[in-house]
Parts: structure tokens; sequence; C-alpha cells
């Protein structure tokens, strides 16, 4: 067993490797900014017994692709153990401002990302109620979807496979995948023509002068997936890397005490089995990033922050995050994506077709001055990952002139660990199964309106000043 999982994971570093190469020479990959975790992937995919295996046919060599049952069996494991890592390593080895603090620099950017974010539930969760459950007779779940996908990004969608299945909706997974897959190209290209379309027009202020080429130096996979300004980070620090992995091993073991401790007090309060409380549906990983919190808060208090320095923290994190991307599409159905096909491309319309609306509606009413360079970052990561919305801020502001990174980076620390794959992100499919997909439509879209309201009042009151 052992053997096969070490094989499993050696298979899946040297896919890694390889994308690399198929990258430098496929244009469009480099173009569309593809990470090579991505390529790999669907490289693992091609040669699985999906494709490869299936165009051989049962009785043929390759029926079950290169690579053999049991390697595929491990790589469909491995996206829910390792979605804890990444997790656990969001807040550890961070310097964590006062909250005050972080609320002045980036509240705009929190509100706008959490609209986006609150707004894909509400659409996705309309079209499901009004489409997608009575005329294709899909689950309520499917209504979370869009969030949990475009913003939570593929860790999100594969971490939540355990949920999906208890669920009864073990075909949510292939479908997220997919979706993640579409948003991140998608966001990362419609960025890249509103970027373009923004320094051709006379109505849009933006600090970049000339538009986008198809040559520039962009990397994605070099854009730490959780970055912060430099005056959040520790001061660097060799440190073995035992030590680090170690740190976040305890993260993950206090994050379980969290999730065992709720769950104990909801059988106390509700007088019910462990496994039917609500908590018991929430899958590990957005307590890790609770456990994370806390032993960084004992950390910095003992004055042992230099002991896991933040640039190693990010390492182990980027190793557990690219392995856990190829198998999760490695082990993608595309035979479910394939029965959903017109579902899919109706969410990824819907999605697609909000934060696009959002952008360049709802940000001028956000931020008001640079309003593009900041709204852009949040557009980024509502369709593909924090390092999308990265990489479009430093598409449209080259030189750091407008803040924009700044402010994004702040964002996350308290936009993350609720949204976007944190807490509020796993709470959303057991929420929807016990209180219904109309209901749950009711509360997200009060929240979204909440959050536009306030939003446009900070604006408002920023203004008059």
């Amino acid at each position: 067993m052992l053997r096969g999982v070490a094989m499993a994971i050696s298979i899946l570093a040297v896919l890694v490797l390889a994308a690399m190469g198929i990258r430098r020479y496929v244009a469009f990959l480099r173009h569309l900014f593809v990470p090579n975790a991505v390529t790999a992937g669907f490289v693992a995919l091609l040669l699985g017994p999906q494709v490869l295996g299936s165009l051989t046919g049962d009785s043929g060599r390759f029926s079950a692709g290169l690579f053999g049952e049991e390697i595929i069996a491990v790589w469909s494991e491995l996206p829910g153990m390792l979605i804890n890592v990444v997790f656990a390593a969001i807040l550890l080895g961070k310097t964590l401002p006062k909250l005050s603090a972080i609320w002045r620099a980036s509240a705009p950017q929190a509100l706008f990302g959490a609209t986006l974010s609150l707004g894909q539930y509400a659409f996705g969760l309309l079209l499901a109620v009004a489409v997608l459950v009575p005329v294709f007779e899909m689950s309520e779940l499917s209504g979370a979807l869009l969030e949990i996908s475009f913003t939570g990004g593929h860790g999100t969608a594969a971490g939540l496979s355990s949920t999906f299945s208890e669920l009864g909706f073990a075909e949510g997974t292939d479908l997220a995948l997919g979706l993640a897959t579409v948003g991140l190209l998608a966001g990362i290209l419609l960025g890249t023509v509103l970027i373009n379309m923004a320094v051709r027009s006379d109505k849009i202020t933006i600090a970049r002068q000339q538009e986008v080429a198809g040559d520039e130096e962009y990397d994605i996979d070099r854009i730490d997936r959780y970055d912060v300004p430099e005056e959040l980070e520790p001061d660097a620090a060799t440190s073995p890397l035992t030590i680090v992995a170690g740190a976040i091993a305890l993260a993950i073991g206090l994050g379980w005490l969290i999730q065992q401790s709720l769950i104990f007090i909801s059988v106390l309060i509700g007088d019910r089995a462990a496994d039917e409380t609500f908590i018991a549906d929430i899958p590990l990983f957005p307590f890790t990033i609770l456990g994370g919190a806390a032993l960084q808060i004992l950390i910095s208090a003992r004055g042992w922050s230099h002991l896991i320095p933040r640039t190693l923290v990010n390492q182990v994190s980027g190793v557990a995050l690219d392995l856990l991307i190829a198998a999760a599409i490695a082990t993608l159905s595309l035979s479910a994506i394939g029965s959903n096909f017109v579902p899919f491309l109706l969410m990824v319309i819907v999605a697609l077709g909000w934060s696009v609306g959002a952008l360049l509606w709802l940000a001028p009413r956000f931020y008001g001055h640079r309003w593009f360079e900041r709204g852009i970052g949040d557009f980024g990561q509502s369709s593909g990952t924090v390092a999308s919305g990265f990489l479009l801020v430093d598409m449209s502001d080259p030189n750091a002139t407008s803040g924009a990174r700044d402010s994004y980076g702040y964002k996350q620390l308290l936009f993350e660990p609720f949204l976007g794959g944190g807490l509020m992100t796993a709470l959303a499919l057991p929420l929807v199964d016990r209180i219904g997909a109309t209901w749950a439509l009711v509360g997200a879209t009060i929240l979204t309106l909440l959050t536009i309201f306030a939003g446009v009042q900070m604006q408002q009151k920023t203004a008059d000043v």
C-alpha cells in the first residue's frame, strides 16, 4: 500500500515536470497562464482509463490507461487529504496585524469580494430553483457549485468531494472541478480582454497605458496563492523544513480537535448521534484554518516566529496544492460532465456574466478612484484563484502605483477564512441540504444586497470626507 502511494505521488511529480516542458513549447498555455499542475492533471486524464483506456477497449493492453487501477485509486484519495495541508497553511507563518488595521486597508476590497461570492450563491441557487432542478432534475446542491468552483477553485472542489458524496450528489465533485478549470481559463482570458478594453477606453482611468501583449513575462505559478504584502511577512529566516511540516500537521490536529469539540457540543444540545449533526457534514479543512490561526497566535506570543518562516510554509503548501490539483483533474469523471453538459454551460454563463457585470457596474460604486485596478483583482479571484487576481492586478498596474496589489493582499486575511473555500463555503452544501435551495436563495440574496449596500455606503462616506 505504501509503495503504491509513493509511486502515485512520484508519477504526479514527474507529470508536473513534464508539464513545464510542454508549456515551454505550447504557446497558448503560456498566453493563458495555465498552471503546470492543471496541465499535468489533463495529461494524466488523457493517459488514464477514461481516455486512453476507452480508446484501446476493455481487452486492450492499455485498457486501464498507463497507470493502472491502484495508482488511480490513490489519486482519487489525495485531494481530500492534501486540502487540509493547504488550508492549515493559509495563516501559518504570517505576522497578523490588528484587525482594525486590516479593515482600514482592505474593507472595500473585502466587501466587494464578499459581494461577488455571495452573488454567486444567489445566482447559482436561482438557476437551480428555476432551471436545474425542475428541468434537468439535478440536485438542489447544484446551486452552490458556482462559488465552490469559481471562487473556491480546484482545491476547494476536490476537498468537498466527500461532502458531495455523503449528501447524495457525487457528480457534484466532477462538475465543480470542470467549472473550476473553465473559470480559471476564462477568467484570465476575459480579464486580459477587459484590461485591454480599459486601456483603449476614455471612460476608464487605468494605470497601464499600453495593451497587454501576448509575450509579456507573467507566470501564475510564481505567484504565491495566499500572498500578502511584504509588511505582513515575518523576517526571512532559515529553518528546517521538518519544523514547518510539523507545524502544519499540528495545525491540522488542532482543527480536528475544534471540529470534534463542536460535534460533541451539538450532540449534547441536540440529543442526537454524532454523525447526524450539522457539524458532521462539514469537512475538516475549514477547521484547519482556525487551527493554523490558533497556532500562529501562540507562536507569535512565544516569540517563535523565526522558526516558521512564511517562505517555507509557502513551499510546503505549494507542493500540496500542485499535487492536489493534478490528482483531482486526473480522476475527473468526463461522463459526469458530458451527461450534464447543458446545465454545466448554463452555470459557466451565469457565473462569468455575474463577475463581469459586477466589475463594470458595482466596482466603481465600491471603490471610486482606481476602481478598475482594485476590482480586476477580485474579478480574477471570483473566476479563478487568488493568484489569478494578483496576475490581473499586475497586468493592469505594472508599476504598482495604484495601491491595488497591497489592498488585495490585505483583503485575503479577511476573505479567505470565510469565503472562497473557507468556513461559509464549507457550510454551504450541508446548509442547502438542510433548509432547501429556496430558503438558501432567500438568505444568499439578502446577504448579497447587504454587502452591496455596505460597500456603496462606505464609498459615499469616503467621498464626502
